[in-house]
């Protein structure tokens, strides 16, 4: 039976589900509208205006890979705030991160949607510039969300850069230090086991996040979203089936659509590992310095899985 949501909700709470709505609408559904414009435009006087966007793509090309260009204005939006709110999500500082260093920060799981990372890395909605002044937040994203009419300004204008490893040293191998690139390291394979009260990790053999951080003398920043599974429910899938099949609740129903849960998400980021750089690092020393980021790891969560209603028997399982 469908429980429907009350008619008289605070216009806050509606605020809330409509920047909800809106990211969920340009993270899945503005791909389709801008590429069916696009073509329908093109067979119309105003096809100009798409030929003109394209010339402007392939002029700016090289942006995802170099830096990305984030807007102050865009990611200070109320709407983000709002979107924060929904959950709600928030931001847990452990230590500091010194300006004087680069930094590249491993969130972990991803969920279905990366909800807490998103927020706190591509938007100031859990007030990430004022916890971490002088740091300047990136977040990384499959190349394919810089293909699409639109999509691909706003990804931009949220400090999104693209996943290649060139990108990701482009950025690092800059003069000018205090940036922070946040990598969902466990990517679409762990979104498979986005199920609520799920801690199993894509970390065992992902290391390409090592090697750079030694490269490049980029400090390790272990980050764990606590109820970040719990966003979505999953139908029962085996390990590796793809994709996953997630649901959560309506927009004016709470027992079935594609709006997430309003479930407690909170981002804490961990203490920064140093990094002493190393531009030909050997099999070994990445395997030693990603062993001690999985220990930080696995230390966060221990330390802060009571305050987040995590039963004490439960523990990451890394694979």
């Amino acid at each position: 039976m469908v429980k429907w949501a009350p008619l008289k909700i605070p216009l806050s709470r509606r605020l809330q589900t409509l920047a909800v709505l809106i990211y969920l609408f340009v993270f899945i559904f503005e791909p389709f509208v801008a590429v069916w414009i696009s073509i329908v435009l093109l067979f119309t006087p105003l096809a100009f205006i798409v030929v003109l966007y394209y010339a402007w793509v392939f002029y700016d090309r090289a942006t995802p890979k170099n830096g990305s260009r984030p807007n102050k204005w865009w990611r200070n939006l109320r709407l983000w705030k709002y979107y924060a709110d929904y959950f709600p999500i928030n931001l847990v500082k452990t230590s500091e991160l010194p300006p004087d260093q680069n930094y590249i920060v491993g969130s972990h799981p991803h969920g279905i949607f990366c909800l807490g990372a998103f927020c706190s890395f591509a938007t100031e909605g859990t007030g990430f510039s004022n916890k971490f002044p002088g740091i300047k937040p990136l977040i990384v994203t499959l190349p394919s969300q810089f293909y699409f009419p639109v999509k691909r300004e706003i990804n931009l204008a949220h400090g999104c850069i693209s996943s290649y490893a060139e990108s990701i040293e482009n950025v690092l191998g800059k003069p000018e230090k205090g940036t922070a690139i946040c990598i969902v390291i466990g990517g679409a394979e762990e979104a498979l086991n986005a199920h609520p009260n799920n801690y199993d990790l894509k970390l065992a053999t992902r290391k390409g996040f090592i090697k750079l951080a030694l490269k490049h003398g980029a400090w390790l920043v272990p980050m764990y979203n606590f109820g970040e599974n719990n966003a979505y429910d999953q139908v029962d899938n085996h390990h590796g089936t793809s994709p996953p099949l997630f649901f959560g609740r309506g927009i004016f129903q709470y027992s079935f659509g594609i709006m997430p849960y309003r479930t407690p998400i909170t981002t804490v980021i961990g203490k920064p590992i140093p990094v002493v750089q190393n531009s030909c690092p050997t099999k070994a020393e990445v395997d030693d310095l990603h062993a001690e980021y999985c220990r930080a790891l696995i230390q966060l969560f221990e330390d802060h899985k009571n305050k987040y209603g995590i039963p004490e028997d439960s523990h990451l399982n890394i694979y």
